[in-house]
């Protein structure tokens, strides 16, 4: 069997697919994309197919996933991880489809039968977002995560972190004790500040703060973990085993957060999962992304005995009429229930694309970029 061909689609709200074609009628299907570089990371997937992939056997995916990263002088990184990861979930679920097993199987087999699901909220105000996680907790989660805080100064105000508490607070008290909270600092917060804000946070009893600091520097964490009885999670911004290893020789991490999108696919996010467990380090895959990146992800899951919760932005509860999961044949693919899912059993990563569909979308333009913040002062903030 050879790798005969490629397309890659741009589509709504901010995603990019690749259609992995070969020589045996099986195609597979994967998640290229760094969200706001989409055009970046198309061109190194085709760099990269072009360049190495075309014409070879699919099934050997471990030495193409050591050939695209090694047979560069130049590597790692946003954008070359990322092109990797959708090429290598492509051949994965090529791999599944020709031995007509799903994904999980020949990871090893189940470590567990689902895996807990968590819903992000959002609202411009405490009540607001107490309101959207209500609305999760009677959908179905039982967890569900928020950004605790907005633009901050450096070392910001008494009143700002107040309002960081308020919004947690708002959250705990609209759900109860029963459901688990995440609390995402996103990089905002300033290493020095972020000592403040746990504290202030902490008596609402967050499952975990994820990116108290940014990913540069996570050698700050073990400053913070020593004042918080808070776990302290890191990773979305993380693209190797190499960087997970820096953060776990720091000691300062308790979840790893790889996205098989982002981190080099599944077969490097399985070794980032592997090393995390030997440190006793959790790991909850990050997936902001669409429905081939999640179903990675839950194929993982099923495997790895550390995984504990996983993210996802699909609304998977509600499939009927859900726009977001239009792109495949079979939008209840994901099987959800009581806060759970399990990824599908059916060969290869388990999923049909809707590919009318997605021809259709393909066509939109998806210029997305973050927005840039500034403080009052003119300087840049985090987003």
């Amino acid at each position: 069997m050879q790798i005969t061909g490629y397309e890659l689609f741009e589509v709504p709200p901010r995603w990019v697919f690749l259609k992995l074609e070969t020589d045996a009628g099986i195609a597979g299907w994967g998640e290229p994309i760094i969200e706001g570089h989409a055009r970046t990371t198309r061109a190194a997937v085709t760099e990269m197919l072009e360049k190495y992939l075309l014409g070879k056997d699919p099934l050997e995916i471990e030495r193409h996933w050591q050939g695209m990263y090694r047979g560069r002088h130049f590597r790692g990184g946003p954008i070359l991880m990322s092109a990797i990861g959708g090429i290598d979930q492509a051949l994965w679920d090529i791999k599944g489809k020709h031995y007509g097993a799903p994904v999980y199987d020949l990871l090893g087999g189940r470590a567990r039968d689902k895996v807990r699901v968590y819903q992000w909220v959002g609202g411009e105000t405490p009540a607001a977002v107490a309101d959207a996680a209500a609305e999760a907790v009677e959908g179905g989660y039982r967890t569900v995560k928020l950004a605790a805080v907005s633009q901050l100064r450096p070392l910001d105000t008494p009143a700002a972190v107040r309002q960081a508490a308020d919004r947690v607070g708002a959250v705990r008290e609209a759900v109860g004790d029963d459901v688990d909270v995440i609390v995402d600092l996103r990089g905002r917060v300033n290493s020095g500040m972020a000592r403040r804000v746990a504290a202030e946070l902490e008596p609402f009893d967050p499952m975990y703060f994820e990116e108290p600091v940014l990913s540069e520097n996570v050698d700050r964490l073990p400053r913070l973990q020593g004042q918080t009885s808070v776990p302290l999670a890191m990773g979305e911004r993380m693209y190797s085993r190499w960087e997970f290893n820096r953060a776990a020789v720091v000691d300062g991490v308790d979840v790893v957060q790889p996205s098989p999108s982002h981190a080099g696919g599944i077969s490097e996010v399985q070794k980032i999962a592997t090393a995390a467990e030997g440190r006793d380090v959790l790991v909850s895959l990050h997936c902001p992304l669409g429905p081939v990146s999640l179903a990675s992800c839950l194929h993982l899951d099923i495997t790895l005995p550390n995984a504990i919760v996983q993210a996802q932005n699909l609304n998977i509860h509600a499939p009927s009429e859900n726009e977001l999961l239009k792109y495949l044949s079979e939008p209840d693919a994901f099987s959800f229930d009581d806060g759970y899912a399990t990824p599908p059993d059916r060969p290869g990563l388990g999923i049909d694309i809707d590919e009318a569909y997605l021809r259709e979308k393909s066509g939109a333009s998806i210029e997305w970029q973050n927005p840039t913040w500034y403080h009052d002062d003119g300087s840049i903030a985090e987003w």
